[in-house]
């Protein structure tokens, strides 16, 4: 990836752009595959229920939001794809959002990226130590910010009157 920035900035974007199309779009496919692969199996039956139905509702309303929004996040992309897949989402709704998705995450990628990577393994390469306490201490912000939400819906769904339902 490191010849791909030694490229002027716009043949480096485009072939970012086409890298993750690809993978994105091989991705979505292989999703469906798997859903017409269930659709012949003994388990059919299980995805036809009132809960599925409700997901797949979901997911062609805010499906393409979601697709776009993936590529802004590192590990969920993949699944987000491979589920828009075996939702059978549309074409006509998934295209456009890889395109902007993938767009996105390509201009991330020339611009700073790669440089963040460069970066993080300078400061790893000369401090270990302080790489991981750096780690560490990213992983216990995040840890924190997840236990916070969690208390706040927790205080929110016990104040709220039995019959609501907080979302």
């Amino acid at each position: 990836m490191d010849d791909i920035l030694k490229l002027p900035f716009g043949a480096a974007l485009a072939i970012l752009f086409g890298i993750v199309m690809i993978r994105v779009n091989v991705t979505y496919w292989i999703g469906r595959g798997a859903a017409a692969g269930v659709e012949r199996s003994r388990f059919a039956a299980r995805f036809h229920g009132s809960k599925a139905a409700r997901a797949q509702a979901l997911i062609q309303r805010w499906g393409p939001f979601a697709v776009v929004l993936s590529f802004l996040t590192v590990g969920v992309q993949t699944a987000i794809n491979f589920a828009a897949g075996a939702a059978v989402m549309p074409l006509r709704r998934y295209l456009p959002a890889a395109v902007a998705g993938s767009a996105v995450w390509a201009l991330l990628y020339a611009t700073i990226g790669f440089a963040a990577i460069d970066a993080w393994l300078a400061l790893v390469a000369g401090s270990p130590v302080t790489g991981v306490l750096l780690l560490a201490l990213a992983a216990a912000v995040v840890l924190a910010v997840v236990i916070h939400r969690r208390r706040r819906a927790a205080l929110a769904a016990e104040a709220a009157p039995a019959g609501d339902t907080v979302v």
